[in-house]
């Protein structure tokens, strides 16, 4: 199977040494994405002698001739970050896939991983899905759900993603050379489904108003190496990347954000309903009991 191999980053770099691996492929050509130039996969790509692509428009008369001239029986998306049209997705004979960290067709979108935390999902997908001129919309292939405990946080699902996507899509490569695929249409799940925006520099905020569960799972959502949460204590900015639920802490009106003990390990702030346990913080100053934790600066 000759394949045109779009991506970038760790998911990418993963899928890309798994299908490499299998003599049965044969990636014709890397491309990368125009903004950001992934050096590792640029790296990878010269390693084993497969040419490297760069387009600032994938969708473009000139580069749509170039890339036919492949003969790919496939194209393969792996956290590529350009939209294909239908001239471009339709060139290989066997179509073009897209590998998404979401279990579609909830979690469409972007920054899935963040999303699934933050919503206190108890498990988060990976799908295999055929590019259609929608985004995330595309039949499925191949779908595989991965549990969460309070143990995980966005660096854990990243590494459990970055390996589950590589093996997902290698398996739905398989299952496709083989001509084994039998398709499920996404409105056949729910004929509604979700979507998720981009996260933007604010969102990292914290509302100390919300319930201890609720602000324990956007701590975890955001730590590194995302942008970790974020307050102001006396107009000092804390980075928070760690929590932790106190269990059999006793609900309570106070002041929500309001530092009211220290422990060993860091210090309690008051929640809408009952407290965290702060763990790991970034902090330029010195907490005491009584400071209040805002979420403006």
């Amino acid at each position: 199977m000759k394949i045109g191999y779009f991506g970038d980053g760790p998911w990418a770099h993963a899928a890309f040494e798994k299908i490499i691996s299998d003599s049965s492929f044969e990636i014709l050509f890397v491309m990368v994405r125009h903004d950001k130039k992934d050096a590792t996969l640029m790296q990878l790509a010269k390693k084993y002698g497969i040419p490297i692509e760069l387009a600032q428009n994938i969708n473009a008369d000139a580069f749509i001739e170039k890339v036919k001239q492949y003969k790919a029986d496939i194209f393969v998306s792996m956290s590529f970050n350009q939209i294909f049209g239908k001239e471009i997705m339709n060139i290989p004979p066997l179509r073009t896939i897209n590998c998404h960290a979401g279990k579609l067709p909830f979690y469409r979108g972007r920054n899935i991983l963040n999303w699934v935390l933050i919503n206190d999902e108890a498990e988060f997908g990976i799908t295999v899905h055929y590019v259609d001129e929608g985004i995330d919309t595309g039949d499925i292939i191949l779908q595989r759900a991965y549990p969460i405990s309070d143990e995980d946080d966005y660096q854990t699902l990243l590494k459990r993603a970055y390996i589950g996507c590589a093996d997902l899509l290698y398996d739905a490569l398989k299952m496709i050379q083989r001509g084994k695929v039998e398709t499920i249409q996404q409105r056949d799940i729910d004929p509604v489904g979700m979507y998720c925006g981009k996260r933007q520099a604010g969102d990292e905020v914290i509302n100390w108003n919300q319930t201890s569960r609720e602000v324990f799972n956007f701590i975890r959502a955001l730590c590194s190496p995302g942008p970790q949460a974020t307050s102001w204590i006396k107009g000092r900015k804390i980075c928070i990347n760690k929590a932790r639920m106190i269990e059999g802490a006793y609900t309570y009106k106070n002041i929500a954000g309001q530092v009211i003990g220290k422990t060993e390990n860091g210090f309690w702030v008051k929640t809408a309903d009952t407290m965290l346990e702060i763990l790991e913080y970034t902090y330029a100053g010195k907490i005491k009991i009584g400071d209040r934790l805002v979420n403006y600066e």
